[in-house]
């Protein structure tokens, strides 16, 4: 079986296509299971319906409904798929799932089951079906050639799907997350040019595509002139879904039932503190207590945790979705005025906090995304493995040193230090100069000698949204050991 070939409509996504259309290509005898995963938004019904689409397959949504409403819908887009007369009657999720096994008889067949979470909410024995289903030996299994793929967006359920003791641990040969686009794939999306135009509205929307076409009818900012009137007529403005989508995103997710604790936790990231004590001492709660909520909002993907590659034992957290961390800083504090429709004296009066809570954070992102996935392993001494913000403590000097960036290497095989590649400095709303590469440098002997990373080669990496002093741009010219990045870098100019 031919390769299906993807869609011109679907953007970007060809690493996602690309597995997904080997998957369902497969010719080997005996039914195969698929697991697709993603944040809301991202583009997964899409690529599904369209890989089902071209390669004949058969494409089911589901929605909330009784398990008796889901069986009657599927019998009902079986029979128009098969060309059955009417209806196919399925009298359980066992019959359903053979009756979809079925269709591989012949051929290697794409079945989508889309929202999968929603049909399990109704009838919780469904995995273990689906389990026993694909028995290894079971004829209904050996003598298809379905490639069943669930798929869902609520990440905490769909990462059990698979995980530990769940009945389908070890069933499925594909498990395919759907990331949110990179930077430089969300300006090429956008359709945006400017390099530092493209890092402010990806500061708001980030890489989620719905949030261009159906969220604000495919208005994207003219120009950098016209960012200002963009925020407040396409963001800001309640007659727009984005407007409400931050609160929606929590409010989708089944597992996030206490609501109100969940947005003080993101306020509290979104207000710079990025520790469990910082989060407790925000909200008012013990550090112990949050345990639960931390877990819970990492599980659904809207938190990540962080470790410190130069603290064992500490970590940070930063929120994923950039629009939460706009709504939590921008929109949260003000929204009687927003839905008063007073949206362009509230960006008016947000400006500093968008710099700095927004615009600034987002931008160090950025960076980070770049030494992993963009830069030249010449640049940096080597392949990125890893990049994050981390702290050093001098103990001699009972000082400690924020660093912006810190990237390794891969591990070494055997014992031995991790090379450390880069440590960075980046700052969106002012002009770095001579003063911040001698503190790297500072910075970068007490690394020297400090234990368990290589510094051979680290190079000291600036990064700035308004550019560099001459006098650290003569220097960087003349050292190898110094990267200078500004937003035309950054998105390959």
């Amino acid at each position: 079986m031919a390769l299906p070939v993807k869609p011109t409509e679907i953007f970007d996504r060809d690493v996602e296509w690309g597995e997904l259309a080997r998957f369902v290509a497969d010719e080997r005898p005996g039914a195969t299971l698929g697991v697709v995963s993603g944040r809301w938004r991202q583009g997964k019904t899409l690529l599904l319906y369209e890989l089902a689409r071209v390669s004949g397959g058969f494409y089911f949504g589901a929605t909330e409904a009784t398990e008796t409403e889901s069986l009657r819908r599927l019998g009902g887009a079986l029979g128009a798929h098969t060309g059955a007369p009417g209806p196919v009657h399925l009298a359980d999720w066992g019959a359903a799932i053979d009756a979809l096994l079925a269709l591989g008889r012949d051929r290697p067949v794409t079945v989508v089951l889309d929202e999968f979470p929603y049909l399990v909410r109704a009838a919780r024995d469904l995995p273990s079906i689906i389990q026993h289903a694909l028995t290894p030996g079971r004829p209904e299994r050996t003598e298809s050639r379905t490639r069943l793929l669930l798929c869902g967006s609520a990440l905490s359920f769909m990462g059990g799907l698979l995980a530990g003791s769940a009945p389908l641990r070890g069933r499925a040969g594909l498990e395919l997350p759907v990331q949110p686009l990179d930077y430089r794939a969300a300006a090429a999306f956008w359709q945006i040019e400017d390099p530092r135009l493209a890092v402010r509205v990806f500061a708001i929307v980030g890489g989620t595509p719905a949030y261009r076409r159906e969220y604000v009818q495919d208005d994207a900012p003219a120009g950098p002139d016209d960012f200002d009137d963009w925020v407040v007529r396409a963001v800001l403005n309640p007659a727009r879904p984005l407007f409400r989508e931050a609160r929606y995103l929590l409010a989708e997710d089944p597992d996030l039932r206490d609501t109100a604790l969940y947005h003080s936790v993101l306020a509290a990231v979104a207000e710079g503190n990025a520790s469990r004590g910082g989060i407790a001492g925000y909200i008012g709660r013990k550090a112990n207590d949050l345990q639960h909520p931390l877990t819970v909002l990492e599980d659904a993907g809207l938190l990540l945790r962080e470790p410190d590659p130069l603290r064992s034992g500490r970590s940070s957290y930063r929120i994923t979705e950039p629009l939460i961390t706009f709504y939590q800083a921008i929109m949260r504090p003000a929204w009687t005025a927003l839905e008063q429709r007073r949206g362009a004296d509230v960006w008016r009066r947000s400006q500093r906090r968008y710099a700095s809570a927004v615009l600034g954070p987002r931008f160090e992102e950025i960076v980070r995304q770049w030494a992993v996935r963009f830069a030249d392993p010449d640049t940096l001494s080597g392949l990125v493995a890893e990049a994050s913000a981390a702290t050093l403590t001098d103990p001699a000097s009972r000082t400690s040193h924020e660093l912006d960036l810190v990237a390794l290497g891969e591990p070494p095989l055997g014992d031995g230090p991790r090379p450390l590649l880069a440590i960075g400095e980046v700052k969106w709303g002012r002009q770095l100069g001579r003063a911040d590469l001698e503190r790297l440098e500072r910075i970068r002997e007490l690394l020297v000698r400090r234990p368990g990373f290589d510094t051979t080669d680290t190079r000291l990496l600036l990064a700035s949204g308004q550019g560099f002093t001459e006098g650290l741009g003569e220097t960087a010219s003349a050292r190898a050991d110094v990267v200078l990045l500004d937003p035309s870098r950054l998105y390959g100019d």
